[in-house]
């Protein structure tokens, strides 16, 4: 190309150093990057524990399951996946009713699976669930 010097040797190397770090970045943006825990969402009903862990107006994350249960003020529980809608990342941090995703900062509403803050723009999906013999069960068929 005339009037463009070639790449140094230099520069060569830096870009062949860069490029497998840009990809693991990319990877772990991608819907599978932060999916430690296999399933994105129950495919079958779960027992999550004991029904009383989840206080009246309160929320309890289900990390090992990426689900979390909230019981509102009448006692009627609800159940979302924890599964990122902006980059499929498993969320791993509730703060009160409040779920942060720790890929991009989305924020959620446990109670209602609504979006609180982007750049997630779709609400959590909700899960079925029930109590049953003082054991939260989510899940399909719960």
């Amino acid at each position: 190309m005339p009037g463009r010097p070639p790449a140094s040797r230099r520069t060569i190397l830096r870009g062949a150093a860069l490029t497998p770090v840009a990809g693991l970045g990319l990877a772990a943006c991608g819907p599978e990057g932060g999916s430690a825990s296999g399933s994105a969402t129950p495919t079958a009903p779960v027992d999550l524990g004991s029904e009383s862990e989840v206080p009246k107006g309160g929320a309890k994350l289900y990390r090992d399951h990426n689900v979390v249960v909230s019981r509102d003020a009448s006692g009627a529980l609800k159940a979302f996946s924890t599964v990122c809608t902006h980059a499929g990342c498993p969320i791993n941090k509730l703060q009160g009713t409040t779920l942060i995703c720790p890929c991009h900062g989305s924020r959620f509403d446990a109670t209602t699976g609504r979006v609180v803050q982007s750049p997630a723009t779709e609400p959590l999906a909700e899960l079925p669930v029930r109590a049953s013999g003082g054991k939260i069960v989510a899940g399909p068929e719960a």
